[in-house]
């Protein structure tokens, strides 16, 4: 999914962690049912504050959980190797979206199961510390929601907290899938939602009504979205940098002096920018035009790329020529430089990806066409 029309929270480890419109409104509904739950488990008056802050902690804790269950496979891939450009909470859910995929069944293996471990760690903990502080007798009762359990609030919160990561740590199977079934089951509440309101109105509740059918609405749309944005990451699956890029790239050496830069490179392609590469062929950075003018006519010819030219030190303007097409999504280089260098895993300079070819490699893939035609650009 997407990290598009989502809120940016924080960052951990250079990851984007974000969350969807749609988490608002979910967190919303979950705060609503849970306050009702803790009433009736608590037996507290209506007017009481406790059931809602009890709520609210339980659902900044589902959602923590999920956030930790994706951590947990973004930082196995981070020690394979593998770079996650976000994290996104979104609906019942969240998704970590890697850079490229894994380059063995084994390392597949190894991140597939590190989030549900991360979330069968965090139910154990939630059972360690409820049989501790209220043995494991009432802290079985109180994840059965019994009626004679002796239950505090925060014993209460715990026992959910364990009950619902244990539910998750049990549901497993393609995450695609399961994105797909979270999806369909947000269009389901949705439908209930609408209907109930609906319900409403004609028994004359009209501002409940209206109120939990625009709820209904509005949760619909998120999870058709979610659904369509899911469908789309499926059609471009399997189709990489190097299967659109350009294959053919000028660029320019470092040790070239600017002189030559300028007449053998900018006058004659005409383009705003050029690769630069070392004489092993690693990509380095890139040198503009109006660096290159800004070196004093006299001293051009003694001067060196090397010396005006902008290094790529963070990384950004590159990218696996072996990366999945969806990697790029909302890449912020990409749309900003509008074109990315394709390199392989040595550093290799192999070829120039604009934002036009991505584009329309995208509208192929939902036209059903094959590869899109590279455009003209600093490739060929």
């Amino acid at each position: 999914m997407p990290a598009r029309g989502s809120v940016t929270l924080f960052h951990v480890r250079g990851i984007r962690i974000g969350v969807d419109y749609s988490w608002f409104f979910v967190l919303f509904l979950i705060i609503l049912w849970l306050s009702s739950f803790y009433r009736s488990v608590l037996d507290v008056p209506s007017g009481d504050a406790a059931p809602y802050l009890l709520a609210l902690a339980s659902a900044l804790a589902f959602f923590g959980s999920i956030l930790l269950h994706e951590l947990g496979h973004a930082f196995v891939a981070l020690r394979r190797g593998i770079g996650i450009s976000d994290i996104t909470l979104w609906m019942f859910g969240g998704v970590a979206r890697m850079t490229r995929d894994s380059d063995s069944p084994g390392t597949e293996f190894k991140i597939a199961v590190a989030g549900p471990l991360v979330t069968l760690a965090i139910a154990l903990a939630c059972v360690a510390v409820g049989v501790a502080a209220a043995g494991s007798h009432e802290f079985l009762k109180a994840m059965r929601v019994e009626d004679q359990a002796s239950t505090s609030g925060v014993l209460a919160v715990i026992a959910w907290v364990a009950s619902i990561n244990l539910l998750a740590w049990r549901v497993t199977g393609d995450r695609s899938r399961a994105t797909r079934g979270a999806a369909r089951l947000g269009q389901a509440f949705s439908y209930l939602f609408i209907g109930v309101g609906l319900l409403l109105l004609v028994e004359g509740l009209v501002v409940s009504g209206v109120w939990l059918a625009l709820i209904g609405f509005i949760l619909g749309q998120s999870a058709r979205g979610a659904v369509m944005q899911t469908e789309f990451a499926n059609r471009i699956e399997g189709i990489r940098v190097a299967d659109v890029m350009d294959q053919e790239p000028v660029a320019i050496p470092e040790d070239a002096s600017v002189e030559r830069a300028l007449d053998e490179y900018f006058l004659r392609y005409r383009w705003p920018w050029f690769p630069v590469v070392d004489a092993a062929q690693r990509f380095r950075g890139l040198i503009e035009r109006g660096a290159a003018d800004a070196v004093p006519e006299v001293s051009r010819a003694s001067s060196t790329v090397r010396e005006v030219f902008e290094a790529d030190s963070t990384g950004t303007l590159r990218v696996r020529d072996d990366e999945p097409l969806e990697s790029l999504l909302g890449n912020d280089a990409l749309r900003r430089l509008g074109a990315l260098m394709a390199v392989d895993a040595d550093g290799r300079l192999l070829g120039v990806i604009t934002a036009e070819q991505v584009g329309q490699a995208l509208r192929n893939a939902l036209s059903g066409a094959g590869g899109g035609t590279p455009p003209d650009s600093p490739a060929t």
